[in-house]
C-alpha cells in the first residue's frame, strides 16, 4: 500500500517484446510523429504564408493543427525516449504535466471540432450572413473560448484527479500518463468524487456532440435542395474533411473508451489508446490536404517556393 504524498514517480506500461521489437516499436513510433510534425507544421506555414487562405475555415484549422501537434508532442517523445533506454518511468510532476497537457489538447480539440461544424454550417446555410456572423473579431473570440475553455475543464480534471489518495501502488497500465488508469490507484472511498465530475464532462460532450449532429443535418438538408450540382460539390468538399476528422476523432476515442472488457488485454489496450492519441494528430493534414483542392495548391505553391529559395542559397554558396 502506498500514498499519493510518498509516491515521486509512475511506472508506465512496457511494451511486451525482446530488445528488437522495442527498436521496431521506437521506429514506429518516429514515422507517426514525423508524419504528424510535418503535415501539421506545412498546414500551418501553408496558411499563415498565403492570404487567399486568410478565412475562418482555415484559421480554425490552423487552430487544429497547433492542437494535433500539442497533444501528439505530449506523449511520443517520452515514450521514444523510454524505449530507447529501456527504462518505464516518469516522475510524478512530469505525470501531471503529461496528463494536464494531453487533456488540454484533447479537450480543446473537440471544442474546436465543433465550432468548426458551426462554421460550415453558417458558411452553407446562411452564406449571405457569413462574413458578419464570421468575422475576423468573431473567430478571434471563438478561438479563445476554445483554449479557455480546454484549459479550465483540463484544469478541473487535473487538479481532481491528483487530489485523490492513491492506495494501489504506482504502477500506470498505460504506456502514458492516462485520468482512467490514474484513478485505478486511488482509494474506493474516494472514487465517487471523481464521478461526478466525468457526469458533468459526459454532458458536456454530449452536447457538443448533439450541436454538430444537428448542424450537419441542415447542412446536408441545404446540399440536396441545391439547384446546380457545382454548387452541391463544392458544399460536399468543403464539409467531408471535416466530417472525416470528426469521426475519426470520436471513432478511435469511443472504441478506447468502450472496448469490451473481454478483450482488455495489455497488447488490445495499447493499441486501442495508440490509436486515438497518435492516428488522428498524424491523419487529419493528410485528410485536409487531400480532400481540399485550394489547400493542396497553396501547399504545393509554398514547396515550390521553399525548393527555389534552398537551391538559390546552395548556388551562391557554392
Amino acid at each position: 500500500m502506498s500514498n499519493s504524498s510518498s509516491i515521486t514517480h509512475f511506472l508506465l506500461l512496457p511494451f511486451p517484446g525482446t530488445w528488437q521489437l522495442q527498436l521496431l516499436h521506437f521506429c514506429l513510433f518516429l514515422a507517426i510523429y514525423l508524419t504528424a510534425l510535418l503535415g501539421n507544421s506545412l498546414i500551418i506555414a501553408t496558411i499563415a504564408w498565403d492570404h487567399h487562405l486568410h478565412t475562418p475555415m482555415y484559421f480554425f484549422l490552423l487552430n487544429l493543427s497547433i492542437l494535433d501537434l500539442g497533444s501528439i508532442s505530449t506523449i511520443v517523445p517520452k515514450t521514444m525516449a523510454n524505449f530507447l533506454w529501456g527504462t518505464r518511468d516518469i516522475s510524478y510532476v512530469g505525470c501531471v504535466a503529461q496528463v494536464f497537457l494531453f487533456v488540454f489538447f484533447l479537450s480543446a480539440e473537440y471544442f474546436l471540432l465543433t465550432i468548426m461544424a458551426y462554421d460550415r454550417y453558417v458558411a452553407i446555410c446562411r452564406s449571405l450572413h457569413y462574413g458578419t456572423l464570421l468575422g475576423s473579431r468573431a473567430c478571434a473570440h471563438l478561438a479563445a473560448a476554445v483554449w479557455a475553455s480546454g484549459f479550465l475543464y483540463t484544469l478541473l480534471h487535473t487538479a481532481n484527479t491528483f487530489s485523490l489518495p492513491l492506495c494501489q501502488g504506482n504502477a500506470v497500465h498505460q504506456f502514458f500518463c492516462e485520468i482512467p488508469q490514474i484513478l485505478k490507484l486511488s482509494c474506493s472511498s474516494f472514487y465517487l468524487r471523481e464521478f461526478r465530475l466525468l457526469v458533468f464532462s459526459a454532458l458536456v460532450f454530449l452536447g457538443c456532440f448533439v450541436f454538430i449532429v444537428v448542424s450537419y443535418v441542415q447542412i446536408f438538408r441545404a446540399v440536396l435542395r441545391m439547384p446546380s450540382e457545382q454548387g452541391r460539390h463544392k458544399a460536399f468538399t468543403t464539409s467531408l474533411p471535416h466530417l472525416a476528422v470528426i469521426s475519426l476523432f470520436l471513432g478511435t476515442a469511443i472504441f478506447a473508451c468502450l472496448k469490451p472488457p473481454s478483450i482488455s488485454s495489455q497488447i488490445l489496450t495499447l493499441l486501442a489508446a495508440g490509436l486515438y492519441s497518435l492516428v488522428p494528430p498524424a491523419v487529419n493534414p493528410l485528410i485536409y490536404s487531400l480532400r481540399n483542392q485550394e489547400l493542396k495548391k497553396a501547399v504545393w505553391k509554398l514547396l515550390k517556393m521553399l525548393s527555389r529559395s534552398y537551391r538559390v542559397s546552395v548556388f551562391f554558396t557554392l
